[in-house]
């Protein structure tokens, strides 16, 4: 393999200890390592203040598109970066959106306008996992043909609107510009 379709090992080292640090700062910053209901689970409960805190959630799915969308960014941009830059490049625009995700402004704007009216921010382990999520959509952008990775992202898109009414881009619309039409949809 050349050193454009491969990670080296600098780039690795660095993407852990990038991540590392986000975990670092995260418990700097209040967030709860792990649940407050006092145990791990794979899955939190939807509709309730355990769903962010446990391994995964319905927003990880979201968390994968990051993945794929910073991959395909990238490679427009960014194509003369080595695959192992790109990594690392992804790993801190996910990891600085894990910490400003759990901010207090934050935590209360997702309260005020989207349907995450339990939301209380992630617990360390959640944001671990929606970081590992980016990273196994970045890797299935790479063997992946552009088709399919495009079938991912809708696939995910539509899978988590049909089942929580929600995704990546209205989860974006709502924190930046919330309409009210998709707010009373969502509430069903």
């Amino acid at each position: 393999m050349t050193s454009s379709t491969r990670i080296g090992r600098p780039a690795l080292i660095l993407t852990a200890l990038i991540t590392l640090g986000t975990m670092v700062t995260l418990l700097a910053m209040g967030r709860v390592p792990y649940c407050d209901c006092g145990y791990i689970d794979l899955w939190g409960e939807l509709g309730t203040s355990e769903a962010s805190q446990q391994v995964f959630d319905w927003y990880t799915p979201s968390h994968l598109l990051h993945g794929v969308l910073f991959y395909a960014i990238l490679w427009l941009v960014a194509r003369r970066v080595s695959l192992g830059g790109r990594l690392v490049i992804a790993t801190l625009v996910e990891c600085a959106w894990e910490i400003v995700e759990n901010t207090d402004a934050v935590i209360q704007r997702y309260r005020e306008v989207t349907i995450s009216l339990d939301y209380y921010g992630d617990s360390v382990l959640n944001s671990a996992s929606d970081i590992a999520a980016m990273f196994v959509g970045f890797w299935l952008s790479r063997v992946l043909p552009v088709w399919a990775s495009v079938a991912v992202v809708i696939g995910f898109e539509v899978l988590t609107m049909w089942i929580i009414r929600d995704g990546l881009a209205l989860n974006i619309i709502m924190l930046l510009y919330p309409i009210e039409a998709i707010a009373e949809w969502q509430a069903g």
